[in-house]
């Protein structure tokens, strides 16, 4: 029961703080899902180094529950993404929309990697 707990309140903060940051990062730039890519990229760096933290350190599957399944998992949205690409292009914005693609799955794979290779390099 503790862990569906941890997951469900570390997925709810992770929610609220995916809406606050779109919010306020799409009220300034509205013709771009910057808000959408900033909580994938951040929490892509997020995950690789939490991920690589709880690797090298015993005891921590409870925090890694709460922040990588759950705060992560409610602040990265691959659904939002795919709905702001899908936008994009049903606006004729082609060329915005295959930035989008390129832009978050370049970033949150060099964010993850570089994350993990942060933490586990130094935790050796």
């Amino acid at each position: 029961m503790m862990t569906y707990l941890l997951v469900g309140v570390g997925g709810a903060l992770g929610a609220m703080g995916r809406h606050f940051c779109s919010e306020i990062i799409d009220s300034h730039v509205p013709s771009f899902p910057f808000g959408t890519l900033f909580v994938n990229v951040t929490g892509s760096f997020l995950i690789g180094v939490i991920t690589a933290y709880v690797i090298f350190r015993t005891g921590l599957q409870n925090w890694r529950l709460f922040l990588v399944t759950g705060f992560l998992g409610g602040f990265t949205t691959f659904s939002s993404f795919s709905l702001a690409t899908v936008r994009l292009m049903q606006n004729g914005l082609f060329l915005s929309a295959f930035l989008n693609v390129l832009a978050n799955v370049a970033l949150c794979l060099l964010m993850t990697g570089m994350g993990f290779y942060l933490v586990s390099g130094t935790l050796r």
